[in-house]
Formats: C-alpha cells, sequence, structure tokens
C-alpha cells in the first residue's frame, strides 16, 4: 500500500505529523509533499523542521517538482490525503488548477479515481469554501474536517488528534486503532 501525503499551511499540521506516524507504523509507503506555507506552519506549531518531517515520510517529494512520479497517473497509489487542506489549496483542486504537485497529485488522483481525503482546516467557512468542498464531495472527493469527537474522552491533545488521524484513514480502508469507537 502506498498513499500520498500532502501538508499544506493550514493551522493543524500536528495531523499531518500524527498521520505521517501512523502510517510508518502500520509500515505503509507513504510521499510526502510540502507547501511552503506547510513547512512554516509545522515549525511553528510542531518544533519540526524539514529534515524531521522529511525522515518520517518513505519519500519526500519537492513542492515544484512537476515531475514527481506522483504527478503521473501511471503512478500507482492507494490514495491521497492532505492534511491540513488550506483553502488556497482546496480551491486549487476544485476548479482543476496545478500550480504545484501537491495541487498536481491531486488532480490525478481525482482523474484516476483513487480516493482523495482532505482534511480543511479554516473557521469559518465562506460560501466560496463551502462550494469548492460540495463540488469535490460531487465528484467523491472525502472532505474531513479537522474537527474531533469527544465522546471518547479525550484526556490529552494527542488523543484528539488520534481520532482525527483515525477518523482520516478509515476514508482510506486503513485500520490504525487509534481511537475508541462509539459503542
Amino acid at each position: 500500500m502506498g498513499i500520498i501525503v500532502g501538508m499544506t499551511g493550514g493551522s493543524c499540521s500536528l495531523y499531518g505529523v500524527a498521520l505521517l506516524k501512523a502510517l510508518e507504523q502500520l509500515n505503509i509507503e507513504t510521499h510526502l509533499i510540502v507547501s511552503r506555507m506547510g513547512e512554516y506552519v509545522t515549525k511553528h506549531e510542531c518544533h519540526i523542521d524539514m529534515d524531521e518531517l522529511k525522515s518520517m515520510a518513505t519519500y519526500f517529494h519537492e513542492i515544484h517538482d512537476l515531475a514527481a512520479p506522483v504527478a503521473s497517473g501511471s503512478f500507482k497509489s492507494d490514495g491521497m490525503i492532505i492534511i491540513p487542506c488550506s483553502m488556497n489549496t482546496l480551491g486549487a483542486i476544485a476548479n482543476g488548477l496545478s500550480l504545484n504537485l501537491i495541487h498536481r497529485a491531486a488532480d490525478v488522483t481525482i482523474k484516476e479515481s483513487r480516493k482523495l481525503v482532505i482534511v480543511p482546516r479554516e473557521t469559518p467557512l465562506s460560501v466560496i469554501h463551502l462550494e469548492n468542498m460540495l463540488k469535490l464531495a460531487k465528484i467523491g472527493v472525502k472532505i474531513v474536517p479537522a474537527a474531533p469527537g469527544f465522546y471518547h474522552k479525550p484526556q490529552t491533545i494527542g488523543d484528539l488528534v488520534n481520532i482525527m488521524v483515525g477518523r482520516v484513514l478509515d476514508q482510506l480502508g486503513v485500520e490504525a486503532n487509534l481511537f475508541e469507537r462509539w459503542k
């Protein structure tokens, strides 16, 4: 199994870091792409620099490398997760723009009918944001807002992060046992 992971400039890069760690523990191949603002936010929020972030992935691809393997429909993957996903990235994908490798990999994922999961991080949402999400949802893209549940009685921020990462992985059929399910 191989999953493309995009991290953009939306807050909550902790979700992306936790996702990479979970996929590493599950021995799932990852292809990481990080936007410039994704790099900035990860360093600011998590105190993790790019070298450390790269070490969490199986493969790393530069944001402007449109010749990277993940830019081609012939590249096989089991899906793509953009976590967190900025409204800039969401808007570009919803409108078919391929301005960088995250956009292009998402475009390829959509055109090849593979699973794409987007974890938007913005509040409040404008009508434009909602229309872009609706456009993507109508073609099968899974929109999983960064909004953890509390029914499992989280005790730490890590507990909150784990429920979100677990729910994201559910969308690709990956069982990670990161949270207690509703009973």
